[in-house]
């Protein structure tokens, strides 16, 4: 499961100070976060068509997985302590570039991006992501009310998780689950950005938590998808 932005972090965003003319306005603010997540996924996608695979295995395991939550942890402190949107964005890359390898491993076990399990989760993800941010548009009170409730599901999927690779047990019920919590955090990250000051910087930051939200929520639909059509498929895989 990739790593969430910290929720201590999140307020420090909120109370920080802010000069005035540090303010953009609102259409702004959500097309520089509109556009940075799509960045994310761009690369993603370009790497998982291209040479994601054979950087993931073609790495030690242990070094791979070592150097995927340093980059990643690194860069979410970046982009969470900075106020400069260039040094956040610098973070945000040091974010998306790991994880869109680590994805393109399963990407490639299902069948490589042109597969019909793995168009077919990226298809309901922005589908359920467009869903999500307008419903947090439509009913702000709702997912105002979410913050803490999601944290403690999210813990509780995680040691879940945990247990249940330690039993190397499978649960769809489980996967589902986890895609519900993932898309309300959608939602609720989407509506929690709009409560931040509005500044360049900030747009970045959230953009980072938003598309974290997507990533965990597709990298678990595949998972269904992959499942439900009994497993990889050796079309459209990486040479």
């Amino acid at each position: 499961m990739v790593g969430l932005s910290s929720a201590e972090r999140k307020a420090e965003r909120m109370r920080a100070f802010v000069e005035r003319d540090k303010i953009i306005g609102d259409r702004a603010y959500n097309l520089i976060m509109g556009l940075v997540v799509f960045y994310g996924l761009v690369v993603n996608y370009i790497l998982c068509a291209t040479i994601g695979p054979k950087i993931a295995f073609s790495m030690n395991p242990i070094v791979f997985i070592i150097g995927y939550f340093v980059l990643a942890i690194a860069g979410t402190v970046i982009a969470n302590r900075s106020n400069s949107p260039v040094i956040s964005f610098l973070g945000y890359n040091m974010v998306v570039l790991p994880v869109g390898v680590l994805i393109s491993t399963s990407v490639y076990y299902y069948g490589g991006v042109n597969s019909a399990v793995v168009t077919g989760a990226f298809y309901y993800t922005m589908l359920i992501t467009g869903i999500m941010i307008l419903a947090s548009l439509l009913f702000p009170k709702f997912f105002s009310k979410l913050g803490g409730i999601l944290g403690i599901a999210l813990f509780g999927i995680v040691i879940s998780g945990l247990i249940m690779s330690l039993f190397g047990f499978y649960s769809n019920t489980y996967s589902y689950i986890v895609a519900i919590i993932f898309a309300l955090y959608i939602g609720y990250d989407f509506w929690r950005s709009q409560q931040f000051p509005k500044t360049a910087d900030n747009a970045v930051d959230c953009a980072l938590d938003i598309y974290l939200d997507i990533i965990n929520l597709f990298i678990r639909i595949l998972s269904i998808m992959g499942r439900n059509n009994g497993g990889s498929s050796s079309g459209g895989r990486a040479k």
